[in-house]
């Protein structure tokens, strides 16, 4: 898993999760949450709980994006927190009904440690709307593969900035060690119940960083029908992207220049600048979704859902390198990686859920295609054990694959005639990926709820099938990256 990988997944489920419909289609580790209607269970309660307790209000936080943890609720509870504000509107006033807040680590072994802190705020505002807030504020530091191939010999790097070099010791993946991030985000979103069976929704997205600004709108609606058994949704959204890379952007297939190969300073300085581009870079994205839920008995629903992006804009990563080889497999140079500026990809999504005797099973399948050449498959599972009305655990499982892109290399040669396109970012290659957690929550009286949640993630690059020359064929091209995830949520 790499740096990079995690501040760009992290962005797009951040976007997409600003979108309040009741299909929320997730990415990576995200449970998909659903709604259904109280009465359908009346006759089945300890069922209808159960159901109702693993199908509403579900945030899970991916190895690479972090959202709020999933927090329990019960519809209809009488300890529910409300908090009443001063009304604005005669006749109409502002409850906090829901309050939660988070924390998560994440240590990736010998590389990435990130640590969020996640605040978000749901009221009412009278009968038929309600308003919700989210506050992230999170920290990336420690060790990113910069896409160089590994080398029997020492390796060194001149940094992003053009100041200073790095090291990459001898048979070891090359890794930027000194990279430090903070992000603010915050996203808003009201909803409006028009009918008994239609809403509709609009949010906002608004997030900064060091190198990198995005700010988003989307909207929704959705409808009920079939006695509040069926439900459809829509949803759009439109994204704008800023990107000033430290250093300034690398134009396409620019060359990593080293000062100890020029006469001054002033000579190195020149060069480097015209391999820069200093002006932003920018990036649009339009997201499009529609879904369905359907209630098939007291006991089981199933979701389904379509979604489609089209990103158009500077999608290069800016860090990361590609490593230009000899017959000896020897680095003679490296080259700033170039991607397309442009893409399109597809995703389908289901889920079933169904009520146990004991609790709540959940099982989904993705699958994900894009022109790039990128095609993926996500299998995952929760099963939720209900021990009292107070107390739960649950076991989380999940398995991804993906295709590679049709321009990644793990190196190119020396000579010949470069691609148009080229990246050794591993995010782009084959690969698949495990992830296994456990989680425990409870209630105390006062409605207060805490969760608590361990999980380990593997990520595990494959061979593309690029000819390994020389010293390449003895070294680890594609190494396997652990993970642990701990968070700790906390909801009234």
């Amino acid at each position: 898993m790499q740096l990079t990988a995690i501040r760009k997944k992290r962005r797009s489920i951040q976007k997409s999760s600003t979108q309040n419909c009741s299909i929320q289609e997730s990415s990576t580790l995200e449970l998909t949450s659903v709604t259904s209607d109280n009465h359908q269970f009346k006759r089945y309660r300890n069922i209808n709980k159960s159901l109702t307790i693993a199908s509403l209000a579900l945030f899970s936080t991916p190895a690479m994006a972090t959202e709020i943890d999933e927090t329990v609720q019960d519809i209809g509870d009488a300890d529910k927190t409300s908090i009443s504000l001063p009304a604005i509107v005669s006749g109409k006033k502002l409850e906090v009904t829901k309050i939660e807040t988070a924390l998560l680590y994440y240590q990736e072994q010998d590389r990435v440690t990130a640590a969020e802190g996640i605040f978000n705020l749901q009221a009412s505002y009278g009968d038929k709307s309600e308003l919700e807030g989210k506050l992230l504020l999170d920290t990336l530091t420690g060790a990113s593969p910069n896409g160089a191939a590994p080398q029997q010999q020492q390796q060194t790097f001149t940094r992003p900035s053009g100041n200073g070099v790095y090291h990459a010791k001898n048979g070891e993946t090359p890794l930027d060690d000194t990279f430090k991030d903070t992000r603010l985000q915050l996203n808003g979103n009201w909803t409006e119940t028009l009918s008994n069976t239609d809403k509709v929704n609009l949010g906002f997205h608004l997030s900064r960083e060091y190198d990198y600004t995005s700010l988003g709108v989307n909207s929704g609606a959705e409808r009920s029908f079939n006695r509040g058994n069926s439900a459809v949704n829509f949803a759009l959204g439109y994204y704008y992207d800023i990107i000033d890379p430290v250093g300034g952007r690398p134009t396409s297939w620019a060359p990593m220049l080293f000062r100890d190969d020029f006469s001054s300073q002033s000579e190195f300085k020149q060069a480097f600048d015209k391999t820069r581009d200093l002006s932003s870079s920018i990036k649009h994205t339009f997201d499009l979704s529609a879904g369905f839920t359907q209630l098939l008995n007291r006991y089981w629903l199933v979701q389904g859902n379509y979604s489609f992006s089209y990103l158009d804009g500077y999608m290069t990563d800016p860090y990361k390198i590609i490593s230009q080889v000899d017959e000896r497999g020897m680095a003679q140079g490296y080259l700033y990686e170039n991607r397309p500026d442009t893409r399109y990809k597809q995703s389908v999504f289901l889920l079933t859920k169904g009520a146990l005797e004991t609790g709540v099973v959940d099982l989904s399948y993705r699958y994900s295609a894009d022109d790039w050449g990128i095609d993926s498959h996500t299998v995952e599972t929760h099963y939720r054990y209900q021990f009292t009305d107070s107390l739960y655990g649950q076991i989380h499982l999940r398995y991804y694959r993906q295709s590679a892109a049709d321009f990644y290399h793990a190196f190119l040669p020396e000579l010949g005639e470069l691609p148009e396109y080229g990246s050794a970012d591993s995010r782009l290659g084959k690969l698949t990926a495990y992830t296994f957690g456990i989680k425990f929550g409870h209630k105390l009286q006062g409605g207060t709820k805490f969760s608590y949640r361990l999980e380990l993630y593997q990520h595990r690059p494959q061979d593309n099938g690029d000819e390994r020359v020389g010293q390449l064929a003895h070294l680890g091209l594609y190494e396997q990256v652990n993970a642990v995830i701990a968070q700790l949520g906390f909801a009234f």
